[in-house]
Parts: structure tokens; C-alpha cells; sequence
């Protein structure tokens, strides 16, 4: 617990040591080269250990959410280093005795635990101790996970660069990366701090956000919170927001390279990557941009922005991307910046709508939707552009369906947002029913 003087801002330094850590398993692209040719592995072999670590990411969030509320932020960071590390530590010792299921196990099984209950270890603390600006807050730390990669990418190529891409050059950048993570993760450990019981903050919450209607002062335990339709409603938002993200990052470098192929401003591959690199930027900008912004206009109207803005963004796309380059290139930054800011503005959210009691727990159980969209948003887009050259097509024309269904997507969940409404009271916790004292509370 922190002393009566101690300062809040150095909370989100602490949770972004964290995530920025984490983050790097968007950069897991940098070894697949390197293990296929060290072990004779096969692209999808290679990629298993990144498919199981998200995976493991959110089942180990969803289910140790509860822990990490009844344990605190110190236990759930220091949970998250251990695995973190020790799946490097393992993947490290699966390479060099050419094992590559220690590989799967270390990385993608344990590594995964720790990327699942790293990512939700500081969200309940930092919307307590910044209840005036959840947005913002949890902004900077998820804003880290979306950086991450951009310090891993360079950083993991330079080391393979210089020890080399055999199996004693491949089990030393593992090596070092566990050892460095657990150094720069034990910062967050030894830094966090929960506020004192009672502590306020001297200054008020914005006017926009005091006049929601959505703000509730009451709390809500998480094993009620999924029995409202406030809960499953925002699950579908999130779903519908990150699939439809997700389908332009993960399928970045081929739509821009096909859109503009034949044409006057074809796009040769070190372009492609560049675009690439812009819409990580953008990821990563608006997960703070728009989610400090959502402290000041409300969680609701920041999702009207993401899902309408959004949808009429992909429009522009399907009807007039390949016309211009720069209109084809703002549209994608514009889709990807609410893409990250979609994530990092759902804690606050949450804690609109259930009370800071348990939301790192629910939080966790929240991003199930996550997993389900991380799954949909690249099998549409990559089967009907599978299909279509099939069929013969090529050019905008691989890629005017999987935009329209993610037009249809968006618009399903600003439906979802328009009706969600304040939790009825009778999900309320009361006194009785909490371990420590607190004020009966009820929707504003």
C-alpha cells in the first residue's frame, strides 16, 4: 500500500514495464525464419507457439482474473514475469537440444500465462488510483503492449544478426531476452503500489464524464457482472471492433501491394513494410489518443467514433481505395487507431458500468472476445481473397466482400453500444455481501 505522499504518476511507468515487455510477442515473426531453418520446421509450426501463447492469453485472463483482484497488482506482476521469462528460458533450452515442443511448451503454453494475467495485472489499480481519468490511464499502459514489438522487432533481429541464426545463436537471443524481461519487469514489481483505503484524488472528475449516465457509484462482483446484458453487449462490441481491425493488420502488406498492382503507384515490398510500420503507429497512438479523449466525451460516444467513423472509413475503401494512395493509406491509419484505442477504452468502460471493485476481473472474462475476434477477422479476410483468386479476380476485388462483411460487423456492434444502458441495481453489491466496509452505492 502506498504512503499518504507517494505520487500516482508513478503507477503507469510501472505498468508499462510490463506491457511493454509483453508486447513483444507481436514480434514473434522475427524467429519464424530463423527456427524453420534451424529446425526444418514448416511456416505453421513455426507459428504454433504464438497461436497458443494468445490463445493462453486469453484463457489465463479470463480465469485468473479473479486471482489477480484477490492478490493484487505486486502478485500479478510478479506471476507475469516468472512465466514470461521462463518461457524464454525454456524455449531457449527446446532450441538448443533441438526439442521444439519445450519450444511450444516455454513460449507459447507457459509464456502465454504470463502474457494473459500480465496484460490485466495493473488495470484494476490504475482506474483506482485515476478515477478522474480511467481513460487516460489505462491508455498509457495498454498502449504499451501495442509498442512493445516496435522496441522487440529491432532488437531481436540485431541480436540474431549477431550471434547467428543456428541453433546456439537462436537459444541465446532466447536466453537474453528472459533475462533482460525479468530485469525490466521487476521494475513494475517493486514500483506498484494500491492507493490507501479512503485516498481520493484532489482534483474532480471531467464535467462530460460526471453527467454520464453511465457512470454508476455502485459495485458489481464479476461473477454477477456476466449474468447482465450490459456485459454480453459489450463483448459483442469489442468483438466486432477488434475483427474488423484486425482484418486490415493482419493482411496490411498484401491488400495495400494488390490494390494499387498494374497501376502507376504500385507498391513495391519495402513500401508494404513501411505501411506496415505506420499502422503499428497508429495502433499504438490511439490506444491513448482516443482513449484519454473518452474521458472527456464519454465511453459511449468514443465507441459511436470507433464503430461509425469506422465503418464509413472501410466505405471509403471498398468504393474508393484504389483511386489514392494517401486516401487508401489515412482510411487504414484512421481503422487501426480505433482498433487500439478500442482496447485500451474498455477497462474504463467497465468501470463506468460495474464499479472498480472486481474489474480487472471482469476485464478478463471480457477479453474472451478478443481470442473469438483474433480468430474471425483473418480467416475473412483470407478466405474469400483465397476464393476470389480462385475465381479469377485480382486487384480491390480480392478484398470488396471481407470490407463490406466488416462494414456489417461494425454496424452490428454500434447497435450493441446504443443499447447498452446503466446495470440495474439488483446486480449491486451490497454491504453485507463485501469483506470490507463500503457505502451502498446506486447508478447515477
Amino acid at each position: 500500500m502506498a504512503a499518504p505522499a507517494w505520487s500516482r504518476w508513478l503507477v503507469p511507468p510501472a505498468a508499462l514495464s510490463v506491457h511493454l515487455a509483453i508486447g513483444q510477442a507481436y514480434a514473434w515473426s522475427v524467429f519464424k525464419p530463423p527456427l524453420e531453418s534451424a529446425l526444418g520446421l514448416t511456416g505453421t509450426q513455426s507459428a504454433l507457439p504464438f497461436q497458443l501463447g494468445i490463445v493462453m492469453l486469453g484463457l489465463s485472463a479470463a480465469f485468473g482474473g479473479t486471482l489477480v483482484e484477490r492478490n493484487g497488482p505486486r502478485w500479478a506482476m510478479f506471476v507475469s514475469m516468472t512465466c514470461f521469462s521462463s518461457g524464454f528460458l525454456l524455449s531457449a533450452l527446446g532450441v538448443i537440444t533441438r526439442q521444439y515442443w519445450l519450444v511450444v511448451l516455454g513460449y507459447g503454453f507457459v509464456g502465454g500465462i504470463g502474457l494473459g494475467i500480465g496484460y490485466i495485472s495493473p488495470v484494476s489499480t490504475l482506474i483506482k488510483w485515476f478515477p478522474d481519468r480511467p481513460g487516460m490511464a489505462t491508455g498509457i499502459a495498454i498502449m504499451g503492449f501495442g509498442g512493445g514489438a516496435l522496441i522487440a522487432s529491432p532488437w531481436s533481429a540485431q541480436m540474431l544478426s549477431a550471434f547467428g541464426t543456428e541453433t546456439t545463436g537462436i537459444a541465446t537471443t532466447f536466453l537474453i531476452h528472459g533475462i533482460v524481461y525479468a530485469v525490466f519487469m521487476s521494475m513494475g514489481v517493486l514500483l506498484v503500489r494500491v492507493p490507501p483505503e479512503g485516498w481520493k484524488p484532489s482534483n474532480r472528475q471531467p464535467s462530460a464524464a460526471k453527467a454520464s449516465p453511465l457512470i454508476t457509484t455502485a459495485d458489481v462482483s464479476a461473477r454477477n457482472a456476466i449474468r447482465t446484458p450490459q456485459f454480453y453487449l459489450l463483448w459483442i462490441v469489442l468483438c466486432c471492433n477488434v475483427t474488423a481491425g484486425i482484418g486490415i493488420l493482419e493482411k496490411a502488406a498484401p491488400m495495400i501491394t494488390d490494390f494499387f498492382a498494374g497501376t502507376t503507384a504500385a507498391v513495391a515490398a519495402g513500401a508494404a513494410a513501411g505501411f506496415v510500420a505506420l499502422l503499428s503507429l497508429a495502433n499504438m497512438a490511439g490506444r491513448f489518443v482516443w482513449s484519454s479523449t473518452s474521458d472527456l466525451i464519454g465511453r459511449k460516444n468514443m465507441y459511436r467514433v470507433y464503430l461509425g467513423v469506422g465503418a464509413l472509413l472501410y466505405l471509403v475503401i471498398a468504393l474508393a481505395g484504389d483511386v489514392s494512395k494517401p486516401l487508401f493509406i489515412v482510411c487504414a491509419l484512421g481503422i487501426l487507431s480505433f482498433y487500439g484505442g478500442g482496447f485500451s477504452t474498455v477497462p474504463a468502460y467497465l468501470k463506468d458500468l460495474f464499479g472498480t471493485l472486481e474489474v480487472g476481473a471482469i476485464h478478463g472474462r471480457l477479453l474472451t472476445a478478443w481470442s473469438t475476434a483474433g480468430v474471425l477477422g483473418p480467416l475473412i479476410v483470407n478466405a474469400i481473397a483465397d476464393a476470389q483468386e480462385n475465381a479469377g479476380r485480382s486487384g480491390p476485388a480480392l478484398y470488396t466482400t471481407s470490407l463490406f462483411i466488416m462494414i456489417g460487423l461494425l454496424a452490428i456492434g454500434f447497435i450493441a453500444n446504443e443499447l447498452i444502458r446503466p446495470v440495474h441495481e439488483r446486480f449491486h453489491e451490497r454491504p453485507a455481501q463485501r469483506q470490507e466496509p463500503a457505502e451502498k452505492g446506486q447508478a447515477v
